[in-house]
């Protein structure tokens, strides 16, 4: 599958670097959100300068291969007698969060001879005030040479103004703390210098109302002149002859000084320093590791190809391989005052909500599997939110805040009266949301302690659907961009299997009558919900009240992720059948009103499947559309299944409900 855009430094919603196109050397790095954010590589072979990284006008080197893993991109390239692999190193690790938070990313450059000749190579790194600023030329920048310990020297930039946590919003990128680059080498040169008039490629993302979302909107390409600061850093490698291969290792890190994001009114750090670490020690402690890290890297990313492969063959693995990195780096691990951990997602080009219940709701497939207390981490501040005096309602809030301030619900927020729209809102899906999680994460775990902490607002929650949730309003679900929608048969599922729930969560903790009373009431419902929603085809509708219609039916599929039998065996076969005559060349359409699909639903709805084969030909879709899209961004979403074109979101963490097959397979 070939990547729109290769993933390079994935940490978090503001530490992030990536390729947009098929050869590094062709294209500039840009920050997820395709503003530009210079790295250069040069490979400095025998005197001679050849690019291996970014765009320049000097000779480069012939990128031949691109390998991308789920925590690792691999790129070799040939020229000048030499070959040069690079490959970049974000450690996530799912069973290790302390490192899956520390804010540091790797290059390890290996270089060999490829026309037996002795060479003397040497590898330089630029990276630009980007890095540090939202945009460039904000303020003005700092550099400083830095020493990390023994053998490992480097140089960090940062702000002379640093606006900390002052502003809040989507399209936006950090502007304080310090960017380092290091590097373990015999003699690394580093330095800092300006340079005019440079060309560089800005994708923008303008600012539209939903209704004027169109195929390839408010997408821009222009060059533009910077005057723009660099630090350079050079680490020399050895002679190399023959197939001996040498290597340097380059480390990437950014300190945000301890302000990772407001929660409730207090800065919180994040779970790495939580203990009052430097960033000198993380990165010091880093570089010791690094054998050890990529060994670790390398079990687990054989494990997950292995998970994916067994659910739905190799594209699958290559799907979830290109969705691992971006789905964890769109959030940020902080420690509250009490200790607990907060995975505090943001809505990259969605809206830039923090904490939000109905992007988390997607992305859990993935967390459950390998890092289940994740879930719990991003429920705490929706129920502390919930808590408190600034939520009035019998339904759950839709989100925590606009990243990185994370100190109450934004979304539908009138700012001038500090009163919620209600039309905005989404009570049957962020009640049947917060449900569902809670229970996924209790039978993850096989604890429902967390949940015992909170059952009296579960049971509201359960009466909102009782009242609410058989037959759906007007109100918008998950996807708001489609507007509102009475009579929503996939929305009545969600409060179907949000009351399936809470009885799984009531016999957890031990009271087994009222698990068999809210089992038997959700079965009640469903028989219900068959007899409303069924087309003469056996499929189901869009709505209640619109006959011949479709949708992806993708909450159902938590019936088979439980094991609880709501629906009859058999149940969704025409269902499929049905998504299997809509397709178009790229996906099935989310429903029957517009072109567009979803490529997390599209998998949720595709493991509703009981055959391996049905599931592969969604798969296939997927994997065509992210093959020959040509909108060069990090995976999108949200996208037209007929023209191949992005829609609007990018860079989500929502691709973390890909993994649904695995899960489903697996169950709960």
């Amino acid at each position: 599958m070939r990547a729109p855009s290769v993933p390079l430094i994935t940490v978090d919603p503001y530490f992030s670097l990536w390729s947009p196109g098929d050869s590094m050397v062709d294209v500039d790095t840009t920050h997820w959100t395709g503003r530009a954010n210079l790295l250069r590589g040069v490979a400095v072979v025998d005197g001679a300068e050849y690019r291996f990284i970014g765009r320049g006008a000097g000779p480069a080197l012939k990128q031949v291969s691109t390998e991308i893993g789920f925590f690792s991109t691999r790129a070799v390239f040939e020229g000048a007698g030499v070959r040069i692999a690079a490959t970049f190193t974000t450690p996530l690790l799912p069973d290790d969060l302390a490192t899956l938070s520390r804010p540091v990313s790797f290059l390890e450059v290996r270089s060999e001879s490829i026309d037996r000749k002795r060479h003397v190579v040497a590898i330089r790194l630029s990276a630009s005030e980007q890095f540090c600023l939202d945009k460039e030329g904000d303020s003005k920048v700092t550099t400083k040479k830095e020493s990390y310990g023994e053998g490992l020297s480097g140089i960090s930039i940062g702000s002379a103004a640093p606006r900390v946590l002052e502003r809040y919003g989507d399209n936006l990128r950090i502007e304080w703390g310090r960017f380092h680059m290091a590097a373990v080498s015999g003699a690394v040169k580093t330095r800092s210098f300006r340079e005019k008039g440079v060309n560089f490629f800005i994708r923008s993302i303008e600012e539209h109302e939903r209704a004027n979302y169109r195929p390839g909107f408010g997408r821009t390409q222009f060059d533009g002149v910077a005057d723009l600061s660099f630090i350079s850093l050079e680490a020399p490698l050895a002679a190399v002859k023959g197939e001996k291969a040498c290597a340097a290792l380059f480390l990437f890190a950014y300190d945000d000084a301890g302000a990772s994001v407001e929660y409730f009114g207090k800065r919180l750090t994040s779970l790495w320093n939580k203990d009052g670490k430097t960033i000198r020690k993380a990165i010091a402690e880093a570089a010791a590791g690094y054998d050890v890290e990529r060994a670790q890297c390398d079990a687990w990313a054989e494990r997950m190809a292995a998970d994916a492969r067994k659910a739905g063959g190799d594209e699958y693995a290559d799907l979830l391989a290109l969705a691992y990195r971006q789905s964890v780096s769109a959030h940020k691990l902080v420690v509250d005052g009490d200790g607990e951990l907060l995975w505090i997602s943001k809505e990259n080009f969605s809206n830039g909500s923090a904490a939000t219940v109905d992007v988390s709701y997607p992305s859990i497939p993935l967390f459950l599997l390998y890092a289940p207390e994740l879930v719990k981490a991003m429920m705490r501040p929706i129920y502390r939110f919930a808590a408190s005096d600034k939520w009035p309602y019998d339904f759950a809030p839709h989100d925590c805040g606009t990243y990185p301030l994370v100190n109450g619900q934004t979304y539908g927020l009138n700012r001038d009266t500090g009163v919620l729209r209600l039309e905005k809102q989404m009570p049957v899906e962020e009640c049947g949301n917060m449900l569902v999680m809670e229970a996924a994460a209790a039978l993850a775990t096989g604890d429902a302690s967390f949940a015992a902490g909170h059952m009296d607002v579960l049971r509201g929650w359960v009466k909102y659907l009782e009242k609410n949730g058989d037959d759906p309003g007007e109100q918008l679900c998950t996807d708001d961009f489609a507007g509102h929608l009475a009579h929503n048969c996939n929305l009545s599922l969600k409060a179907i299997m949000g009351i399936a729930s809470f009885g799984i969560l009531c016999g957890m903790l031990g009271n087994a009558r009222e698990k068999s009373a809210r089992i038997a009431q959700a079965r009640k419902m469903a028989a219900g919900w068959l007899k409303r929603a069924k087309n003469p085809d056996g499929s189901f509708r869009l709505a209640f009240d619109r006959p011949g219609t479709f949708s992806l039916k993708y909450n159902a599929i938590w019936d088979k992720v439980f094991g609880l039998g709501i629906f009859p065996k058999g149940t969704f076969k025409a269902e499929l059948g049905r998504y299997g005559a809509e397709a178009l060349p790229y996906g099935v359409p989310l429903d029957s009103r517009k072109t567009y699909t979803k490529s997390d639903w599209t998998v949720w709805a595709a493991a509703l499947a009981d055959d391996r084969a049905t599931f592969r030909r969604f798969v296939a879709l997927l994997v065509r559309f992210y093959s020959h899209t040509p909108d060069r961004t990090p995976m999108t979403d949200w996208y037209w299944a007929d023209t191949c074109h992005q829609t609007g979101f990018q860079a989500r963490s929502v691709q973390g409900g890909l993994w649904m097959k695995v899960l489903a397979d697996k169950g709960l």
